[in-house]
């Protein structure tokens, strides 16, 4: 299968494009900075793997479908992401947009770009990386919350619009994963609220979490294999959320 990752090149993307290429899949990184990618995909061919990778902005449609046509995808990973933290009343109007346009409308656009070879073969699936915010929200984070639970909806109506094919769409949400990603949010988040670091990680982020540990980028990539198989065949339109007991409360 020729499986394409957004985000490619960061922590979760990579592991994702990692676990699939060591399955014997040709994973495609796709991401924003080239320098980025051809060190990524130099690091799996080395493996030797087969690995490729494409400058691709998710928010331009130009470059969505230049993307589709080299590289129709029978797997689409939807993972690029980015955050901002800050109360709605002091939250930039335009950063609240670029959210949006990088974790909702980005991820419909370029499912909407790769169906059409999905259904030619017979063949697709789509996983949405979600988050624990497309269940449950936290204060400071109106934009990236209202994307995660707009994926949720998003992907139950594509699962019924192509129902009649062997394709499937799910969305994985994990709880807190350690990224760069995250490591940026600790920092905002003491900012925010007067803390120190640590506290926010301990009294913050794994607070909600009985298990009280990060979740970790094998775990989710091994769940977006799983939904690749077989086994998961009529799974579609699914929520996995990897929590750590955080929604049980």
């Amino acid at each position: 299968m020729q499986v394409l990752v957004t985000g490619g090149t960061g922590g979760i993307g990579f592991a994702i494009a990692s676990h699939f290429a060591a399955q014997g899949h040709k994973v495609i990184l796709a991401d924003l900075q080239q320098s980025s990618i051809d060190n990524k995909v130099a690091e799996l061919q080395q493996q030797g793997f087969a690995a490729e990778g494409i400058v691709l902005d998710v928010t331009d449609a130009a470059s969505i479908a230049s993307c589709a046509a080299k590289y129709p995808a029978d797997v689409l990973i939807n993972n690029a992401g980015i955050q901002h933290v800050a109360r709605l009343e002091d939250f930039p109007p335009e950063k609240w947009q670029l959210l949006l346009n990088v974790m909702l409308t980005g991820p419909a656009m370029l499912s909407r770009a790769m169906l059409p070879g999905m259904r030619e073969r017979n063949f697709g699936r789509i996983i949405n990386i979600g988050s624990i915010h497309a269940l449950v929200a936290s204060p400071f984070k109106s934009a990236y919350v209202a994307a995660k639970h707009g994926l949720l909806g998003f992907s139950k109506v594509v699962a019924l619009e192509n129902a009649d094919i062997n394709f499937t769409i799910n969305t994985v949400c994990p709880a807190y994963v350690k990224t760069p990603l995250v490591e940026q949010q600790i920092a905002a988040q003491a900012k925010e609220h007067n803390l120190t670091e640590q506290q926010v990680i301990e009294q913050i982020m794994l607070a909600p979490m009985p298990q009280k540990a990060f979740i970790g980028v094998d775990e989710i990539a091994a769940t977006a294999a799983f939904l690749c198989s077989e086994a998961a065949r009529h799974m579609t339109a699914q929520t996995l959320v990897l929590d750590g007991g955080w929604t049980a409360r």
